[in-house]
């Protein structure tokens, strides 16, 4: 296998970003997958202003558009009353060019960006390929990977960026560690038709629910709802997902969903964690492989994505004649703070807000809310920090 620029380890929509990013400037890439074909799950679904903005070039974001919904507004809601907070992104028209949020399943992006390399670079993405070890040295890094027949092979380039994810072997090779902690509650994630707009009297596209017995969300798809239901009480995760139990939740959203019909069902438990560290020689991680954080505010891919664009402008510059120690350094130096104090202790605090247990505490955050919402510059800063325009600002004003 001739040897590459920059290898990549994980086929998501970290790293087939990247690899575009890198490929649209002459860079030869490898994208090694695991999986040998993309499948269907339910995983992120909300793209934010900025990350359109940076997604705006080569017919990708007009893909997305055509396949996912704009939703312009969204909302804090208190089931009980259906009072609300609205925040409308119009009020940033000025800070975007797309002045609201997509809601459009990941693996849109995914079978779009890897289409684009099948055009433009052939036989850059190898779906199929197990990682086995990564290595480096002075001139160079490499993975080891085997086929589904198990025939090895090794895929070397001038440098090795791990996107795969949670679990990353390539994370494992640099020697980060990746402390944290695990939230208590298990999320169940529902997708279904039915209209919920049409009993929910004034509904956003993006609802975060509170509860007397804990918090839901609803967000819109092209053509379902997503709802995320935790367990109640001792409730068992088997439990939850059984038909009859579902329909009694959903029923429990408006009565008449409980006939509705339900599509994916899919259980989770979400982490909040951080790499120690995300680079070293010639090897890097991004996204999930260097950060977890709770999806409430949808920011985990979003931040992904912000990793690898600047990573990508490094690893330009690196092309070009740059020292890749200062670059690659400066690439850890603007995203990993972003990470841990626009990203996730804002994902943090979004998650202990919606988990506020007494009606009392929910009336007064929602009375706060409604106060920003309703002040036009106040409102403005708000959207700015949770559409994570400030975050990409301050990274970009980092040193390396």
């Amino acid at each position: 296998m001739k040897d590459s620029f920059t290898v990549i380890v994980g086929a998501g929509p970290v790293g087939l970003v990247l690899a575009w990013r890198l490929a649209r400037r002459g860079q030869t890439v490898r994208v090694l997958e695991r999986e040998p074909s993309l499948v269907p799950m339910l995983r992120s679904s909300t793209f934010h202003p900025p990350t359109l903005d940076l997604l705006d070039e080569d017919g990708i974001g007009e893909v997305l558009h055509a396949m996912g919904r704009k939703t312009p507004t969204w909302q804090i809601r208190l089931h009980e009353t259906g009072e609300r907070a609205e925040f409308d992104l119009a009020l940033i028209a000025d800070a975007t060019r797309h002045p609201w949020r997509l809601q459009c399943d990941q693996s849109v992006l995914v079978n779009t960006l890897e289409a684009w390399l099948n055009r433009h670079a052939p036989g850059s993405v190898v779906r199929g390929a197990d990682v086995l070890r990564v290595g480096q040295d002075a001139q160079s890094a490499w993975v080891d990977w085997q086929d589904s027949n198990g025939q090895a092979h090794t895929a070397r380039g001038q440098f090795v960026v791990g996107c795969d994810g949670s679990r990353s072997v390539v994370r494992e090779a640099i020697g980060a560690e990746f402390a944290g902690t695990v939230y208590p509650e298990t999320t169940v994630l529902v997708t279904t038709s039915f209209s919920f707009e049409a009993h929910l009297p004034g509904l956003s596209g993006i609802n975060y629910v509170w509860a007397a017995d804990g918090t839901y969300s609803l967000l819109r798809l092209a053509d379902v709802w997503r709802v995320s239901l935790h367990p109640q009480d001792d409730e068992s995760i088997e439990s939850l997902m059984h038909p009859a139990r579902l329909a009694e939740r959903l029923a429990f959203i408006t009565p008449a969903a409980r006939e509705a019909s339900i599509g994916e069902v899919r259980p989770y438990r979400v982490h909040q964690r951080l790499a120690s560290h995300w680079v070293r020689g010639r090897i890097a991680i991004a996204g999930d492989a260097a950060h977890l954080n709770h999806p409430k505010g949808g920011m985990g891919m979003n931040g992904g994505i912000h990793d690898v664009f600047e990573l990508a402008e490094s690893l330009h510059e690196i092309a070009g004649g740059g020292d890749h120690e200062p670059g690659l350094a400066r690439y850890q130096a603007r995203r990993l703070p972003v990470m841990r104090d626009d990203i996730i202790g804002q994902a943090d605090a979004n998650r202990a807000r919606m988990w506020e247990p007494s009606l009392v505490g929910r009336q007064r955050l929602l009375a706060d809310l409604q106060a920003i919402a309703t002040d036009p510059v106040r409102a403005r800063a708000h959207l700015l920090r949770t559409s994570m325009i400030d975050g990409l600002k301050r990274s970009k004003s980092l040193a390396g």
